[in-house]
């Protein structure tokens, strides 16, 4: 397993690669975009059965807390699509511009979590440490 530190890097590098993958959007094609679309939901996909594998095999020790969080996660992405395979079948300028302003907040709603996530995840690196030095301390002491 890899220190804490260089997972909170490999978040940051994922974060920067998102930041770029949104700037691109905006310059392709449609076709070229909703290719793009199907494999972000791929890795995303992908990525949560990663979570709820190692969810899995931590069971007795994963806290409630962050069973129910992502308990009501993979509810919001389950919607989130949901809502999205509706839309698609929508059609019409004055729908497409809604979708679009939907999609953003939904998109701008995923940002405020992922950032509370990476606070939350700051504070848990900086707990575990502090929790190891105390353990360390303890055991010369």
């Amino acid at each position: 397993m890899a220190r804490l530190s260089e997972q909170l890097a490999e978040l940051a590098t994922r974060a920067k690669g998102a930041e770029d993958a949104a700037d691109a959007a905006e310059k392709q094609a449609r076709e070229e975009l909703a290719t793009r679309v199907e494999q972000a939901r791929a890795n995303a996909e992908r990525h949560a059965g990663v979570l709820r594998e190692k969810a899995a095999a931590a069971g007795r020790e994963a806290s409630d807390r962050w069973s129910e969080i992502q308990g009501r996660w993979k509810d919001h992405v389950s919607a989130l699509r949901a809502e999205a395979q509706e839309k698609q079948a929508e059609r019409g300028a004055n729908r497409a511009e809604r979708r679009a302003e939907f999609s953003e907040d939904d998109a701008v709603y995923a940002i405020d979590f992922a950032m509370a996530a990476v606070e939350e995840a700051e504070f848990a690196v900086l707990d575990a440490t502090l929790a190891r030095a105390d353990a360390e301390a303890a055991r010369a002491g």
